[in-house]
């Protein structure tokens, strides 16, 4: 397992990689994300509020993780396809000096990875909250995600390796 230490606003988080196949209860899952690959190129996405991404986003009453990250990949890539669980991050606000109990988060919440094999590509038509996609050589990610981190390339790394 690999840690590593951020801030959200002023509060200090730890967030841990946890590859295995099992997932949190659903209630402690705070958002499901995924690698979505076709020909060997990854799926980025031009999220309206955030820049370029993965396809991902917060889980829906009645939903499922692997149903809520296929909805997303559809949502926000225009895309459909096999997936399977890669492990998740447990989000640690303990030390968050921000974080209080009536935080729509939980003190410990998770985030969902899978890999997704695109079987199908849509028209691509902005509807939700991306403007554009694109797909791109996997070594490249960083040049386009403000936010792709230590953890997210074991994450990709894990993705690719399982192809």
């Amino acid at each position: 397992m690999t840690s590593i230490y951020t801030y959200w606003g002023n509060g200090k988080v730890k967030l841990t990689w946890i590859p295995d196949n099992n997932l949190p209860e659903n209630k402690l899952i705070t958002s499901v994300h995924g690698l979505c690959f076709k020909n060997d190129k990854l799926l980025l996405v031009n999220l309206n509020a955030r820049g370029w991404d993965i396809p991902g986003g917060h889980i829906e009453k009645g939903e499922t993780p692997v149903a809520c990250f296929k909805r997303e990949a559809y949502e926000e890539g225009y895309v459909t396809g096999g997936c399977y669980l890669l492990g998740c991050i447990e989000v640690n606000h303990t030390e968050n000096i921000e974080w209080d109990k009536d935080s729509p988060y939980p003190r410990i919440g998770y985030q969902v990875f899978y890999r997704m094999d695109v079987q199908r590509v849509y028209e691509f038509k902005g509807a939700y909250e991306s403007e554009e996609r694109i797909w791109i050589d996997p070594g490249e990610v960083d040049n386009y995600s403000n936010n792709w981190n230590e953890l997210h390339q074991n994450i990709l790394v894990k993705a690719a390796q399982s192809n």
